[in-house]
């Protein structure tokens, strides 16, 4: 780093992002704890190890591979797979690789320095998002699928199918970006769009637990045994939306000279490298989650767990354009969304008999995509990108069916199609779903039967000897 303002920008930087993979951490806290309270007692054991080991694998395949894919497939299909590395600085791609000297400890002078810095902590950021899309899908499927096919699936959205569609629509200068117009500040469908999509092609082959639906076909409700659980973890996961949110920019940049200016300009960018502010985006979360708390008490007749749930699917709808909104259309964006969704819900429910245990498909996949179709009508003729040209002086811009042709690949190319088809072999090879007998009695008492085992040993142990002292 040459210069005092370089230095300061770099290290300022550096520490943003590690800032927002501590709080983005609580997001996966929250999932844990929701799918334990949501689960029935005799599933918590098998739920929690479900989704807590998703950190290794996703993490280890993650840094193998799936920065590798995001930047350095860029050279094979130029503009088409992987993401261009060039609006970054760098036109040397194979400090992506897992090889290389910057996916490590060094002090590089490449970039003047400012990746020997920022790579470790931006990588982290993109795999905190994977965690989440392995999340997401993980509490659809709970109580009744094979802890190693959900290890198979969550490596394949995490490392693979997501990390594909952020280069495609969630970088300055990505292939749906220049041709469609595509904008999706917040991720409504480069995370949530495609993790609901990829947990419906899921449990579309997994099929529902048993006793979810009486002989007439009439769903029934399978309660969370533990509410408060479950309230803590959705607001962990809000805690953590905070992170998601300030990840999902770049702290400081230089746009004046980016944009050939005359002199320099420094602001946050969102991630297309367009300036925005923090202050804006606080607004605009805030609004958006109050507006679905509120519609969610109203659609739900004051259901907690729906009520909760909503408010994160207002957030979720809102995304894509909220770096844009006005914070009242944010809320209103959120409120709108809401009864949408939950009415989606009920109906594909009811009429396909698909068990979605915690409404993951609804909350992240429904409100994803309907996010994402109204952005195209509210942000009309907005540029996509400050970066992105489909040709040239001639900067892409926001339309409908930008976001519609976008919210049909996030939700069903990159996220329902990949799940079907591994889910599919997984089923064939008898690997997706757990015996029925095991099923009944319950996941701990099989996977984890010694311990349990025990426990009412000791219990029976305690009894005959509070019998023999005439305590009882």
């Amino acid at each position: 780093m040459e210069d005092q303002l370089g230095a300061l920008t770099t290290i300022f930087t550096e520490v943003y992002y590690w800032i927002t993979v501590v709080f983005m951490f609580l997001i996966h806290v929250g999932f844990c704890m929701y799918e334990v309270g949501a689960s029935r007692r005799k599933n918590m054991m098998h739920t929690l190890m479900k989704n807590t080991m998703v950190i290794p694998l996703v993490t280890i395949t993650f840094f193998f591979f799936g920065w590798y894919i995001y930047f350095s497939w860029h050279n094979g299909i130029p503009g088409i797979i992987g993401a261009d590395p060039a609006p970054y600085g760098l036109t040397d791609i194979n400090w992506a690789a897992p090889w290389s000297p910057l996916m490590g400890s060094t002090l590089s002078s490449e970039g003047d320095g400012y990746w020997s810095h920022i790579n470790g902590v931006f990588w982290a950021a993109f795999l905190l998002f994977s965690w989440t899309a392995a999340s997401i899908v993980s509490g659809a499927v709970i109580e009744r699928i094979r802890s190693g096919a959900f290890w198979i699936l969550a490596v394949v959205i995490g490392s693979f199918t997501w990390i594909i569609d952020a280069a495609w629509g969630w970088h300055p200068d990505g292939w749906m970006i220049r041709e469609l117009g595509y904008h999706d500040a917040y991720a409504s469908g480069v995370i949530h769009a495609i993790a609901g999509g990829f947990a419906l092609g899921v449990l579309v082959v997994l099929g529902p637990r048993i006793g979810k639906f009486a002989a007439d076909g009439t769903p029934r409700n399978i309660v969370p045994h533990n509410p408060w659980l479950v309230t803590v973890g959705l607001f962990l996961i809000y805690t953590g939306f905070w992170g998601f949110y300030v990840a999902c920019n770049i702290p400081i940049l230089d746009v004046g000279a980016m944009a050939g200016m005359e002199g320099s300009f420094f602001s946050t960018t969102n991630i297309y490298l367009t300036p925005t502010t923090t202050s804006a985006i606080t607004f605009n979360f805030l609004m958006s989650l109050s507006g679905g708390l509120l519609m969610g008490y109203l659609v739900s007749k004051g259901d907690a767990f729906w009520t909760y749930s909503s408010g994160l699917g207002g957030v979720i709808a809102a995304s894509a354009g909220n770096d844009l909104y006005h914070p009242i259309q944010a809320m209103f964006v959120a409120a709108v969304a809401v009864p949408i969704f939950y009415w989606m819900h009920s109906w594909v429910e009811r009429t396909f008999k698909i068990d979605d245990a915690v409404g993951a498909v609804a909350v992240h996949g429904y409100a994803g995509v309907i996010g994402l179709l109204i952005s195209g009508f509210m942000l009309w003729g907005y540029p996509a990108s400050m970066y992105a040209e489909s040709a040239p002086g001639v900067i892409a811009t926001i339309s409908p069916w930008g976001q519609a042709a976008g919210a049909f690949i996030m939700f069903f190319v990159l996220g329902f199609a990949p799940a079907w088809i591994v889910s599919k072999i997984l089923s064939a090879l008898g690997m997706l779903r757990i015996p029925e007998r095991i099923e009944v009695a319950g996941l701990d008492l099989s996977e984890f039967h010694g311990r349990y085992l025990d426990e009412a040993d000791v219990s029976a142990a305690e009894e005959e000897e509070a019998r023999r002292l005439g305590l009882i």
